[in-house]
């Protein structure tokens, strides 16, 4: 939250979120969240320093799959057509792998020893390829970034 609102607010970008899996509550919450920080302005969306992609956890696996692939192409519209730094958080890049192994069962593809889809490394690389990466825009790649909540 504090990271998103700054990126808003101090620098002026954009921050995507794709959250991959989650529960409606914290959608709500996230959404909320922002809106009394004025990150989202309820006035005028289009002002609104945030996009928000959500697939819940009861929703299909395709559904689920599709969430952070959104929110990279969402990712590159403001990079590449608005020229405009972004912020890109995926989460959950684990549920987003399920979601993947979910889909390769469903088609029958037999999976790996470990028990992943067969075609993860090439979504994951995909996933990457695609990230937040300087072209006109400025932009900080952050590609091994985890952050965890303090106990």
């Amino acid at each position: 939250m504090e990271l998103i609102n700054n990126i808003a607010k101090l620098h002026g970008g954009v921050s995507v979120f794709a959250g991959v899996g989650e529960r409606t509550r914290e959608g709500g919450d996230l959404y909320k969240e922002m809106s009394e920080a004025g990150v989202i302005q309820q006035d005028n969306l289009g002002e609104s320093k945030i996009v928000l992609v959500y697939g819940q956890m009861n929703e299909p696996p395709g559904a689920r799959l599709r969430v952070a692939l959104a929110g990279l192409a969402i990712t590159e519209y403001f990079r590449d057509e608005k020229n405009q730094d972004v912020l890109l958080f995926i989460d959950n890049i684990f549920r987003f792998s399920q979601a993947g192994s979910e889909v390769s069962a469903l088609l029958g593809r037999t999976a790996s020893a470990v028990g992943y889809q067969p075609t993860l490394a090439s979504e994951m690389v995909r996933s990457r390829s695609a990230s937040p990466r300087p072209r006109r825009a400025r932009s900080l790649p952050s590609r091994r970034c985890t952050c965890r909540p303090t106990t």
